[in-house]
């Protein structure tokens, strides 16, 4: 029996470790922020009517998709202590629970740290993300402006990648001028350089009525819209907005402007 025990111990033990690998590899962001606490996709749901969730995210991916009743304290406004801190004394004791969109985005994680280094206790992050959470608890979602959500209008990963051309393919498809090209870098990222000057539109994604402009322009005109930001992440959640609209010959420049001025150091180099 206490060969049994040894062995079943050990067992356990492997599969912890095996366990505790997999999290980490899935979840980069728990060994980067040890001192952070998490709460995992399932615990959050049963327990969110005793919790307060936080969205630290652009305005843009919050009005896109959220989670149901969710409050809005972007992580990069300078006012982001201050509100935490009011939400705090609003809130009481109850658990805060910051989220982004999760997995290999590390804003939950800077939310919890900074809301900890300024002594704003009980907050904890939800590192799964938006569309985790969408898709497993469509009725506890927000897509639009609409819940519950149907998971099928969510826009996974391969969907989105089937959109992204090369940075030489975009040049090319920009020299038909035909084309509407829309430059949606804030203006930190932007710092005055475009890539296709006097051609291009300059638009934040969070100018939300000039951004319905541009796509209204495409759709009534029937344009091929082109559009580029930093990294090629942030048009992921303008695809909505675009295919709400019903305009079907759009494309995104793959890695964003990083990607173009990379492949350009690698040309001048060689």
């Amino acid at each position: 029996m206490k060969h049994f025990a040894i062995i079943l111990s050990r067992v356990l033990l492997c599969c912890s470790i095996s366990t505790s690998v997999a999290a980490e590899s899935e979840f980069p962001g728990r060994k980067l922020y040890l001192a952070v606490p998490y709460i995992e996709l399932d615990d959050a749901y049963k327990q969110r009517e005793q919790l307060v969730f936080v969205d630290v995210r652009s305005i843009y991916e919050y009005q896109t998709l959220r989670i149901k009743g969710a409050i809005h304290l972007p992580l990069s406004s300078k006012n982001f202590v201050a509100n935490m801190k009011q939400l705090r004394n609003k809130e009481g004791t109850k658990t805060i629970v910051v989220y982004c969109n999760g997995k290999t985005c590390m804003k939950s994680y800077k939310a919890a740290s900074k809301s900890r280094k300024f002594n704003i206790d009980n907050v904890v992050a939800y590192d799964a993300g938006i569309m985790d959470w969408a898709k497993k608890y469509p009725t506890e979602a927000v897509l639009l402006g609409k819940s519950p959500i149907n998971p099928r209008d969510l826009i996974g990963k391969s969907r989105f990648q089937e959109r992204l051309v090369s940075s030489v393919d975009f040049e090319e498809k920009a020299n038909n001028n035909t084309v509407l090209i829309l430059d949606v870098r804030d203006r930190f990222q932007r710092e005055g350089i475009g890539l296709f000057i006097g051609r291009e539109k300059r638009v934040t994604l969070d100018d939300e009525k000039l951004v319905e402009k541009y796509l209204d322009k495409a759709k009534r005109e029937n344009r091929t819209l082109l559009v580029y930001d930093q990294a090629g992440k942030q048009v992921r959640w303008l695809m909505y907005h675009i295919e709400k609209r019903g305009i079907k010959s759009y494309f995104f420049m793959k890695g964003g402007v990083s990607a173009y001025y990379k492949r350009l150091r690698k040309e001048f180099v060689q």
